[in-house]
């Protein structure tokens, strides 16, 4: 293994921070005009992190580790949801309709189709920890910039859950395959990730 140019797991966590391409300032203010179309759109992203990681765990059961460390962020990601659901109701406001998730169904068309069952375990793993890296940056982007205080609070400890969400996935990609391999193919994900945001419509009512 080349230790030269393969980061430390502090190195990963850190990198959380440095996606290539930072949210456009103007979809904060954006989101504040809809809260009920915002928060809509969370609370389905949230529905589908939780069903997604059940599908994650029945494709991949006989990884005990990645079972035990995926069963209670599927709880957690359930908990959201409800706590999301919460929010709407304290408001007045009511659930939409899901949409089309334009940004996820962008990653997925990146997946190693072919190849080796390490190769196609190791984009999974890391399509969740790229979903988790960029709803941990859009949380803090809504903590820091919206008008509501009660809403600011309310989505710094979203960011705090997800970056914990995003290292579980990037440790379990680390403990399946070798390091430098997930690194190499980390980078490329984060430039596939960037070309995808730019090219999406910078809009108010979705989280992605």
């Amino acid at each position: 293994m080349n230790t030269a140019s393969t980061p430390t797991g502090t190195a990963y966590q850190k990198n959380i921070l440095g996606l290539q391409l930072p949210t456009d300032p103007r979809w904060v203010d954006l989101a504040g005009i809809s809260l009920e179309d915002i928060l809509t759109d969370h609370a389905w992203c949230e529905q589908k992190a939780a069903t997604s990681g059940i599908s994650l765990v029945q494709r991949y059961s006989h990884l005990p580790e990645l079972v035990a460390e995926l069963a209670p962020i599927v709880s957690e990601e359930w908990g959201h949801f409800r706590l999301v659901l919460a929010e709407l109701k304290r408001r007045n406001l009511v659930l939409g309709k899901q949409r089309k998730d334009e940004y996820v169904n962008g990653l997925l068309t990146f997946e190693a189709k072919g190849g080796s069952p390490e190769d196609r375990l190791l984009d999974k793993l890391l399509v969740f920890a790229l979903i988790e890296a960029r709803s941990c940056e859009r949380f803090k982007r809504l903590s820091e910039g919206l008008d509501d205080e009660y809403l600011q609070k309310f989505y710094r400890r979203f960011m705090e859950s997800e970056a914990g969400h995003y290292r579980t996935f990037i440790d379990l990609a680390r403990l399946y395959v070798a390091e430098d391999k997930v690194w190499a193919r980390w980078q490329q994900w984060l430039q596939f990730e960037a070309g995808l945001v730019q090219g999406l419509e910078v809009r108010g009512d979705r989280m992605h």
